[in-house]
Order: C-alpha cells, then sequence, then structure tokens
C-alpha cells in the first residue's frame, strides 16, 4: 500500500487531498495540532492522524522518521498548512514577516526536508507545496507583503529541489491555486462569483493525477490551478 502525508488534514484543503488519496487506495497519514483530535470524516484503516507542532523542526523530523520506520517509504506529501495576512509595505514590520514565514515556510520546509531525504534515498516521491498567486505573480501580492514574500520562498524551494534531484524519480510540485473555494473565502467575499474560483476537491483530483503512472515523465511542474479567477 501506498503512502502519502498530508499536512494541515483538517483545513479545507487538506480534507479534500485526504480524501482523494483515501479513495485512491492510500495509506494517509494526516497531521493536525494539539486540541484537533478527532476526524469523523475518515473512519477508515487507512487513516492515521498524528498530532504535530510544524513550527518545531525536531518533532517534524521525529514525525517523519516515525512514519519510515513504520510503513518503511513515503510515495508523496502534500503540504497544505499555511496562513494568510493583508498589509501594505508601510504597514508591514518584520516581525510580520517573521509570523507568516512560521506559518508559510517553515510548516512546509520541517516536513519536505526529512521527506525529501527519504524520497532521495529510496529514489521515488512527489512532494507537493501548496504555493500562491500572489507569491509566484508580484501583481495579485500588492498589499499583501508579509503572505507575498514568504509564499514566494516555497518557489525557489521548489526549484532546488528539483536541481537536486535531477536524475531521481523524484519530484517537488508546487500547487497554486488562485481563490479556493471555501465556507470561510465565501463569508468574507459574498458578493464574489464563486464559480470562478478553486474548489478544493478539483485540487486534489490535480493533486493526486501528478502521482500517478501517466504523469510520470512530468518535471518540475509549477501546477496553476487558477480557473476563471
Amino acid at each position: 500500500m501506498k503512502t502519502v502525508i498530508v499536512t494541515g488534514a483538517l483545513g479545507n484543503l487538506g480534507k479534500a487531498v485526504t480524501k482523494k488519496f483515501i479513495a485512491e487506495g492510500y495509506m494517509v497519514i494526516g497531521t493536525s495540532i494539539p486540541g484537533e483530535e478527532g476526524i469523523p470524516d475518515f473512519s477508515t484503516d487507512r487513516f492515521e492522524q498524528a498530532i504535530v507542532d510544524l513550527m518545531n523542526e525536531d518533532t517534524s523530523a521525529r514525525f517523519v522518521d516515525t512514519i519510515i520506520k513504520k510503513y518503511k517509504t513515503i510515495d508523496a506529501a502534500v503540504l497544505t498548512v499555511g496562513g494568510f495576512t493583508m498589509g501594505t509595505i508601510a504597514d508591514t514590520a518584520t516581525k510580520d514577516i517573521l509570523n507568516q514565514y512560521k506559518l508559510n515556510f517553515e510548516t512546509a520546509y520541517n516536513v519536505a526536508r526529512p521527506v525529501f531525504a527519504q524520497m532521495m534515498k529510496q529514489n521515488n516521491g512527489r512532494l507537493f507545496f501548496t504555493g500562491a498567486r500572489p507569491g509566484l505573480e508580484t501583481q495579485y501580492g500588492a498589499g499583501m507583503t508579509a503572505y507575498s514574500l514568504t509564499k514566494s520562498l516555497l518557489v525557489r524551494l521548489t526549484e532546488l529541489m528539483n536541481f537536486e534531484a535531477k536524475g531521481h524519480n523524484v519530484t517537488a510540485n508546487l500547487v497554486v491555486p488562485s481563490i479556493i473555494d471555501t465556507p470561510q473565502n465565501r463569508k468574507a467575499m459574498p458578493k464574489a462569483d464563486f464559480s470562478s474560483w478553486a474548489k478544493p476537491e478539483d485540487i486534489a483530483n490535480i493533486i493526486y493525477y501528478y502521482c500517478t503512472e501517466a504523469a510520470s515523465a512530468i518535471r518540475e511542474p509549477i501546477i496553476k490551478v487558477y480557473n476563471n479567477a
């Protein structure tokens, strides 16, 4: 049975990804934070919940090591944890950038680093970072300084990993949604055209596709899931 790590399994995208990979026969190890124990939506023996502080490098490394010892391989990892804040350059202090750095970069890097090392060792694996349009296209980052800057680091990390992984059956993938159709976003933007947004289930389907044999020849992908937004 193939294994996939999904960070932020209780989030809107994390839930959709978890359900998709369970449906496709994977063993899913989903992370959540203390206080979020118990996930009735995933009542299956192919889901394992792990309570992990992803901002802690040592804790994250021990989590990945535990998964390797138990399941021997990690076939895929989908890293969905992150945070958002508004703020122009004039409004954004260094501490604001550091807070977003912890949420958007450290939570990804602390898991991705040991996972990537294991994938290189086993010569197989698909790693997915959750990017953002403001981190990829500068014009969309206006008024979101800290968020845009920290999400842009995932672009470069994806490139660096793929450079190191040349010659191996390992790819780092950057999934870049526009606006995800979530209850929170609908509440924040009640007059928007929700049909133009990217649905979590569609993003999950795309991520799974990149793990299939049909996509095995694809390298260094930036996957823009914009729908019509």
